[in-house]
């Protein structure tokens, strides 16, 4: 919504989003600094004094200065080519409509496009926490900078009604995407190394993490060879890649085959150092020639706190791990995105014998919940929702030859905002890999998502998504 008003000049608003963002941002940390799907089958670890240097030292003094100019820049430049390049109509901000957008009475949901709310929010979210994690901030101090940053673009950076889903999934989001990318990016990038393979991580790093990457460069770090402080990162990370085909056969639309890539990466290790946050991270992404996103897929879940549970017997191991989860699945058959807290428990049976079993329940609140709707609400058709969610994974290795893994993950959804309904979701997989060589494997995963919603006013839905996946499988050395 665009508000006519009287014309003020392009320097005003400047000085309006600036002002706001750096009184914001002082009332903030001026108070604060006194406060502190599908679950991976993990190989067993051992503990290394590396990756305890890494969590137990603070890398960098915090600037505050810095911190701050980054997250105006991660405000300005997107909205500089919303404005100026690409010419949209919500981005013609102006004082009346920044005055407006002030009023808490104004917030209200949109109807935006579900990748734009769902993926591309949550993205923009990762560098306003960003820009005071790489700025010597821990990670809770850095939370509320995503959800600062998400509330200036909702007030400031555009003329239309700030929305609480578009609050929610920018903030907390981004605190999940951001610090995942933080701790990939300064995983990668060794001081030590020179060349070619050094400016190759240099680049991968800053596509990972903008932020990271701009106050390397900034801090004349770029391809500089120096000895590895704190600041890098040297926990383990296991790595999986895989290639296929795969099929879908949604009801009443046919069958859909084509060409697929998975990778999954487990970041740490739930048995170790767990009592630090994003310690131990699980990233799921898919992508594949899908008509309806190339992304396909996105699960992020890192840990916050964990707790020893103590051992049953020698070769068991249990461990409650509180975690924070964003997931985003969109393909031609199913499309749903999820912010959710997780209480799982994860239990290892059988180390030392041929015969492995690694187990994980969890069960926690969804924060927002974006759902199928097939009776569309207000130009939209997904409903915003909160409920609960559950996951199961158990898996099998014999002989570090064979796998086989089967999960689940479900959730009940109350609408907040859409048509009056609630919705059950199911998603069952299963896994039968062979490894064939050292680190290359072939499996097969069957498996289908379900939806049932039942609505107040329309009639109930019951559709089954199912699909089979053929692959094969690069690993890294087990860790």
């Amino acid at each position: 919504m665009f508000l006519p008003g009287v014309v003020h000049t392009k320097k005003r608003i400047y000085h309006l989003v600036f002002r706001y963002t750096f009184l914001i941002c002082i009332a903030l940390y001026a108070y604060y600094p006194v406060f502190a799907f599908q679950q991976p089958f993990y190989p067993k670890l051992y503990p290394t004094d590396s990756t305890k240097h890494f969590f137990t030292n603070n890398v960098r003094k915090k600037n505050f200065g810095n911190a701050a100019g980054q997250l105006v820049l991660a405000e300005v430049l997107p909205w500089s080519f919303d404005r100026y390049i690409r010419n949209r109509p919500y981005a013609r901000i102006s004082l009346e409509s920044a005055w407006y957008n002030l009023s808490p009475l104004h917030w209200a949901w949109d109807a935006d496009d579900f990748g734009t709310n769902e993926f591309a929010h949550p993205y923009h979210g990762s560098n306003f926490f960003s820009a005071f994690r790489v700025n010597g901030y821990s990670f809770w101090q850095s939370v509320p900078a995503a959800f600062t940053g998400s509330y200036l673009w909702e007030t400031f950076g555009e003329n239309e009604y700030p929305s609480p889903n578009d609050f929610i999934n920018t903030g907390f989001g981004g605190v999940v995407l951001g610090e995942m990318t933080f701790r990939l990016s300064k995983r990668i990038v060794d001081n030590h190394s020179t060349g070619f393979k050094r400016q190759a991580s240099e680049v991968l790093a800053l596509l990972i993490n903008p932020m990271n990457g701009f106050r390397r460069i900034v801090d004349k770090k770029w391809g500089k060879v120096s000895p590895n402080s704190a600041e890098h990162d040297s926990s383990k990370v296991y790595g999986e890649f895989d290639a296929g085909i795969r099929n879908f056969n949604p009801n009443r639309t046919g069958s859909s085959f084509g060409y697929y890539g998975h990778i999954r990466m487990l970041y740490g290790n739930p048995f170790e150092n767990y009592r630090k946050p994003f310690s131990n991270i699980s990233i799921n992404i898919e992508f594949g020639n899908d008509d309806s996103s190339k992304v396909n897929m996105v699960n992020v879940h890192g840990s916050l706190a964990g707790w020893a549970l103590g051992s049953t017997s020698d070769r068991a191991t249990h461990l409650a791990i509180l975690s924070a989860n964003y997931d985003y699945i969109r393909n031609e058959a199913f499309y749903y995105s999820a912010q959710s807290i997780k209480l799982n428990l994860f239990s290892d049976f059988g180390s030392g014998h041929k015969i492995k079993l690694n187990t994980v329940f969890g069960i926690g609140p969804v924060i927002l919940a974006a759902v199928p709707d097939v009776y569309e609400y207000r130009g939209r058709r997904y409903s915003y929702g909160s409920g609960l969610s559950a996951n199961s994974t158990i898996g099998i290795n014999m002989n570090n030859r064979f796998f086989i893994t089967t999960n689940y993950r479900g959730s009940f959804i109350k609408t907040l905002n859409g048509n009056p309904s609630h919705y059950y979701l199911h998603a069952v997989s299963g896994e039968i890999r062979y490894r064939l060589i050292k680190n290359v494997s072939a499996g097969f995963e069957p498996g289908f998502f379900n939806l049932t919603g039942h609505y107040k006013y329309n009639p109930d839905v019951y559709q089954t998504y199912p699909y089979w996946r053929f692959f094969i499988r690069l690993s890294t050395p087990d860790r």
